[in-house]
């Protein structure tokens, strides 16, 4: 109770002749000045219910203020005694003679001791989670609440039962996407089988919709999220009625049944996006990793290659270029097994896109930041100075597909503009939701009087890096007759005995529970950088291992691309 009986934040002037609410006041222990300001209440004021403002400091000003406008038309309406606010913050910049009587811990004892009969709440819609936090204790407190949608909610088509807008990733992003060329994406689909893993994904996900709208004989999608398989299937059966359409749950891993499978279903075009993804996770899980990222691509492919599939395009990642995590080293190995596959003479076109973060998709920084915001704040970024490649999620699965209609490369690498910085990013999110940033460390801009949201800074997390590569240094780069798609130019190839030789040590781990056993043998195979504090800003990288898995150029930190 420290905050109410605070002079700062818990003095209300109130006129001495207002006898019910002086009593409450003094019965609460604050203290009540002896100038009257207000005037005598008429019998009707009196009668009003005892009212409340929640809000931020600032929707609770704007809110106030709205109240005194209100009562100049209309004496009988309530006036609110008091604010209580969200967050941390207790300033407020409020007229005379309102006063903040403390935050949402101190509610319950706010309603009891001032007999509080219902409250005015003036919430940002973007805050979901914390507008159903201040309904459920009014409703536990039996409150009444009266809802007061700000202007700049209105404005943003954020209104009172509505969801918060989309925030447009291009836009966030300060870049136009590319448009997909229908023409390239027919040539590749149309009149095809086409199956997808990893469907229930974003990228997966994305594929399919693409590829859905460009004619497929059939198309085939596998995952073996039964949740994420189910609202795919569901989505493009509703969008396309007429479709052909199989829905697949199953695990990839399993490199026989998969095999069967693809007997069956004979697919013509194979887009593989199925992988584990999730850096920090994977530093933990370095056995599931390899079972999946390595020994999930390998079933996949051999599977293709087995049953005369004319195409085979892996979704790789930047994090596969000098990796520094478990995972970026899982999609390497991934990457050297496919491409070993292109000169074994098959039938079947093997290649493999590069790319970074897709924004938007599930977990990704958007997503997470959109539910910190909904419970109020604060924001997270690892590093101020942390960069990445992002694209949109329909942009990069246009190209994975436009790709596969280049002949000539197997190893490309999308254009994704210049790298963008993290913590910009979440001031520009902020922004375009309508709230101000205060960041660890940095003063406020004082001049910005919109409701402040903190962005935490919490530290590079095991397995990132400072910023990411598209390309090894030895890797020549080429634009392609497809705009935003790139491709290497080398002729080398990883040597498929070396390959198999990584493929066999590399089984022995996939069930070993000891996660630095595994990573010392997966870094005997394809180096893991360790990107210390220091050389993180010039990109120096630290080899662990010096074995590599190519006939060709090497060195400490590199393989052939």
């Amino acid at each position: 109770m420290q905050s109410l009986r605070s002079s700062t934040s818990a003095k209300i002037l109130l006129s001495l002749k207002d006898r019910p609410l002086r009593d409450r006041y003094l019965n609460c222990g604050l203290e009540v000045p002896t100038v009257a300001v207000n005037p005598l209440r008429s019998d009707e004021m009196q009668a009003a219910p005892v009212m409340i403002v929640i809000g931020t400091p600032q929707t609770a000003a704007w809110a106030v203020r709205q109240t005194v406008v209100a009562r100049e038309n209309d004496e009988c309406l309530a006036e609110p005694v008091g604010v209580v606010l969200i967050g941390d913050d207790r300033e407020c910049d409020l007229p005379e003679p309102f006063r903040v009587l403390g935050g949402l811990d101190d509610l319950e004892i706010i309603a009891d001791r001032l007999g509080i009969e219902e409250a005015l709440t003036c919430v940002p819609r973007a805050m979901s989670v914390v507008a159903g936090e201040v309904r459920r204790q009014l409703e536990k407190l039996g409150l009444r609440e009266r809802v007061l949608t700000s202007v700049s909610d209105v404005l943003r088509g954020e209104g009172e039962g509505g969801s918060s807008a989309e925030i447009d990733p291009a836009e966030l992003l300060g870049r136009e996407s590319r448009a997909v060329d229908a023409s390239l994406v027919k040539k590749v689909v149309k009149d095809k089988r086409v199956l997808i893993t990893g469907a229930g994904g974003s990228i997966g996900s994305e594929l399919a919709k693409i590829c859905a709208e460009h004619a497929p004989s059939e198309l085939i999608l596998m995952d073996r999220s039964d949740n994420a398989l189910f609202e795919i299937d569901r989505q493009l059966r509703t969008r396309i009625p007429g479709l052909q359409i199989r829905a697949v749950l199953h695990d990839v891993v399993d490199s026989e049944a998969t095999l069967r499978r693809f007997t069956t279903l004979h697919p013509e075009v194979v887009f593989h996006a199925a992988a584990h993804k999730h850096v920090p996770l994977m530093e933990d899980h370095p056995g599931a990793a390899i079972a999946n990222n390595l020994f999930g691509t390998i079933s996949v492919a051999d599977a293709a290659m087995s049953i005369g599939s004319e195409r085979f395009v892996m979704i790789s990642t930047d994090k596969a270029v000098n990796p520094t995590s478990v995972m970026g080293a899982t999609k390497r190995m991934a990457e050297l097994y496919v491409r070993s596959l292109a000169s074994t003479g098959s039938p079947t076109r093997f290649s493999l896109v590069r790319f970074g973060n897709v924004l938007g998709s599930a977990c990704s920084v958007v997503p997470i930041w959109e539910r910190q915001l909904a419970s109020g704040g604060p924001l997270t970024v690892t590093d101020s100075r942390m960069t990445r490649y992002f694209m949109t999620i329909p942009e990069a699965a246009g190209l994975v597909i436009q790709s596969a209609a280049i002949e000539t490369h197997e190893v490309f690498v999308l254009d994704m503009g210049e790298p963008v910085e993290i913590l910009g990013l979440a001031k520009r999110f902020l922004d375009r939701r309508g709230f101000a940033n205060v960041v660890d460390g940095y003063e406020p801009n004082q001049s910005d009087r919109r409701t402040r949201v903190r962005i935490e800074l919490t530290g590079i997390r095991p397995g990132e890096k400072l910023y990411e590569e598209l390309a090894y240094d030895a890797e020549e780069l080429t634009e392609t007759s497809v705009d935003g798609v790139r491709a290497w130019r080398g002729e080398d190839r990883p040597d498929q005995a070396r390959v198999s030789q990584m493929v066999g040590e590399m089984a022995t781990m996939r069930r070993v529970q000891e996660p630095e056993l595994v990573i010392e043998t997966l870094s005997k195979w394809v180096p893991i950088g360790v990107e210390s504090v220091d050389s993180a800003v010039s990109g120096a990288t630290i080899p662990l291992k010096k074995v590599g898995v190519s006939g060709a150029r090497e060195d400490s930190r590199v393989t052939a691309a």
